[in-house]
């Protein structure tokens, strides 16, 4: 697929400042400055993180009142039911309060809702169950902040509410005793992108102050905090920065049972980034709620005996070979009916089974993307409706999409990029023809070409180990600080480049630029660019910079994202 490349700038005077005042390469400095980093106070914090730098909880709208409710429950021996979302933010949210609270009182117990009986959030079973069960008091973690009739149902059967959320708030708030949402609009919360797990973080902080309990008794679940926030997209900057840094030196170093027993599984070797949070251990915790249920996350990631730990791993790693194998004969069976339908020139995708698994149509979604990049619409049966996953391409708000053609939808919610629906049957063709025309009358026609940014320019000879430790330490990255990506111009390979892996999928060769430097450069997904590398023929390369460890050896590589002639 053609990227369109686009090399980001940075103000000159501020990088030269910055380089005055750091003493380090030009090219870092201008990765700072792209950044938001322009002093030298600012790139202290920046690269050695501190657990100061976290912010007062106190700060945060309502947490004194929550502080005080949950308090009144544990001095009254109330029954407490913490519940949140199936997905790993959710299910973090919930190990990491569940297990806290546990540390007050007995008198707490943990609620996932079922993903296809009850849906998204706050359900009217969960609170029916709450009722059943003798709870005075629900904590809704990574949800809730929508439920305006079903918390004021639990108020009228005598169940307090106290909602935990990071989603952003209506004009109209749910009659909940508190709500810690820092993106309320009269919340002077610093800082507004916490994950879900990052608002329970917040208040298990400020519930330790209360009962003078040592730092420990919350930091000892930044492993999960961390975890939450790769799988969430949150932007991996400012606090989220600072909790994924020392999460992460947990994962590596001391991590909970649960987790060990999935990095195991996952043949995950430490160090563990960020990266190998969002690709190897968040879909295995996704795939219990896809596929089986939620609440066999919160078990694994509550166990404190390992061996148990390992058991319930091994379900976990089972739903998600399952997940894999569903969601890759979905991704075939949708490209052929595109095919089929000869919808490959669209400027949108909107595809439909029944019997397609619920569970994996927005992963199917975004599978798609990759072969047809454009808006996409997974739809499925659920029940007498139909119901979809949407995902967009940058650029494109699926959700404003989606409400232009709102006439034929039953229900729908989500963001610019991402959102759920349901219709009826009788209106999916409308919908879809709805749909097309619409992306096709507001669609900037580049916005369906994938975009990639480039940091910076460089030539090969001013790669080297160094340069690769600094990089480092910009690290962990993420939203609002991705892995530097730098272009180089006119390489040539040394004359033994190749394809590589499952049907040459992959390409493999050694750049270089002068005749001095020599490169090892691997293009994943890039087989089919080999012509432009063949017969010492100069071309342009976009990558990131990376170790190559072999055999006790350590090497500096290159991971293309993209060559063109």
């Amino acid at each position: 697929m053609d990227k369109r490349w686009n090399i980001l700038a940075a103000d000159t005077a501020t990088v030269q400042t910055l380089q005055d005042s750091l003493k380090i390469h030009p090219i870092l400095c201008e990765l700072l400055v792209q950044r938001g980093i322009d002093s030298f106070d600012a790139a202290k914090k920046f690269f050695r993180p501190q657990l100061e730098h976290l912010h007062d909880p106190w700060l945060m709208k309502d947490m004194g009142k929550a502080v005080d409710r949950i308090e009144k429950a544990v001095v009254n021996k109330e029954s407490i039911l913490v519940f949140g979302d199936y997905d790993v933010d959710g299910t973090t949210s919930v190990a990491t309060l569940y297990q806290f609270l546990k540390k007050l009182t007995e008198q707490v117990d943990y609620y996932i809702p079922h993903r296809y009986k009850e849906g998204y959030g706050v359900s009217k079973i969960g609170i029916d169950y709450a009722k059943q069960t003798g709870i005075q008091l629900i904590i809704s973690v990574d949800c809730g902040i929508k439920s305006i009739e079903l918390v004021e149902y639990a108020k009228e059967l005598g169940i307090d509410f106290i909602i935990c959320d990071h989603h952003l708030p209506d004009a109209i708030l749910p009659p909940a005793i508190a709500i810690l949402n820092p993106k309320q609009i009269d919340c002077n919360y610093p800082f507004k992108e916490l994950c879900g797990c990052g608002v329970v973080l917040k208040l298990i902080t400020a519930l330790a102050d209360k009962y003078k309990l040592p730092a420990e008794s919350y930091l000892e679940y930044l492993d999960l905090v961390a975890t939450a926030i790769a799988a969430d997209i949150v932007p991996i900057v400012d606090e989220n920065r600072t909790l994924a840094y020392f999460g992460l030196q947990q994962v590596n170093e001391s991590p909970c049972p649960g987790l060990l027993a999935l990095m195991e599984l996952a043949k995950q070797t430490t160090p563990m980034r960020i990266t190998n949070l969002v690709f190897a251990v968040a879909p295995r915790i996704n795939a219990a709620g896809r596929m089986k249920h939620g609440n066999h996350a919160v078990t694994l990631l509550t166990e404190i005996d390992f061996n148990l730990a390992a058991e319930h791993a091994l379900d976990i790693d089972q739903y998600n070979t399952d997940r894999r194998e569903t969601d890759k004969r979905i991704t075939e069976e949708a490209l052929v009916q595109i095919e089929e339908n000869s919808e490959q020139e669209r400027f949108s995708t909107v595809v439909y089974d029944e019997n397609w698994h619920k569970g994996v149509i927005g992963i199917v979604a975004s599978r798609l993307i990759e072969t047809y990049y454009r808006p996409t619409l997974v739809f499925t049966k659920s029940g007498n409706k139909l119901a979809a996953s949407a995902r967009s391409v940058k650029g494109f708000d699926v959700y404003n999409a989606l409400e232009a053609c709102s006439e034929f939808i039953e229900q729908f919610g989500g963001h610019k990029y991402a959102a759920g629906l349901t219709l009826l049957p009788e209106n999916y063709e409308a919908f879809k023809t709805k749909f097309e025309s619409f992306v096709k009358e507001s669609i900037d026609p580049k916005l369906l070409t994938p975009e990639l940014k480039i940091d910076s320019e460089i030539n090969l000879n001013e790669i080297d180990h160094r340069l690769y430790r600094i990089l480092s330490q910009f690290a962990p990255f993420g939203p609002g600080n991705m892995t530097p990506v730098f272009m180089t111009q006119a390489i040539k390979d040394t004359g033994w480049g190749k394809c590589v892996g499952e049907d040459d999928k992959h390409l493999r060769f050694t750049a270089t630029q002068k005749a001095n430097e020599k490169l090892v450069c691997i293009g994943f997904g890039l087989g089919d660019k080999l012509d432009i590398i063949k017969d010492k023929k100069s071309f342009n390369v976009v990558y990131t910079i990376d170790e190559n460890r072999w055999n006790g050896n350590i090497s500096l590589q290159l991971k293309l994202k993209d060559i063109k002639a």
